[in-house]
C-alpha cells in the first residue's frame, strides 16, 4: 500500500465575485492498470471521515475536487475547518494538492506535489 499525506488542507466557504474557493487533489497514474484510491480526512476536534473513494484510470490523471467528493455515507468535506488528508493506493501515483482561496480580493493559489 502506498500512502501520501496532506497535513494542511482547508476548504474556505467564501466566494469572491465569480471565483469560488476550492481545493483539488490531482493524481497522475502512469501505470498500465487503474488505481483505486481511498481518502481519509482527519480533524483537530472531531472524528475522522472515511469512505471516500476515487479511481484513477491507467495512464490518466484526475482532478478530485474536494468540494464535490462525497463518502459512502453521502458526507462531504466541511467548510471553514482545517483538516488533513491521507491518500492510499495499491498503485504508484504522483499526487498534487492545490487550494484556490478567494477569501481576499487579491485571491491566492497554493500548490504542492507529493511524490
Amino acid at each position: 500500500m502506498k500512502t501520501w499525506y496532506i497535513p494542511d488542507a482547508y476548504y474556505p466557504s467564501s466566494k469572491n465575485g465569480e471565483y469560488v474557493s476550492h481545493e483539488a487533489v490531482c493524481m497522475l497514474n502512469t501505470g498500465s492498470e487503474d488505481a483505486e484510491v481511498r481518502l481519509t480526512l482527519y480533524f483537530e476536534d472531531r472524528e475522522k471521515l472515511e469512505g471516500f473513494f476515487v479511481t484513477v484510470p491507467a495512464e490518466r490523471t484526475i482532478h478530485c475536487r474536494m468540494d464535490k467528493i462525497r463518502n459512502q455515507k453521502g458526507e462531504g468535506v466541511p467548510t471553514d475547518t482545517p483538516y488533513a488528508i491521507k491518500i492510499e493506493s495499491e498503485k504508484e501515483l504522483t499526487v498534487q494538492y492545490t487550494r484556490v482561496d478567494t477569501t481576499q480580493a487579491q485571491l491566492a493559489i497554493a500548490t504542492t506535489i507529493i511524490s
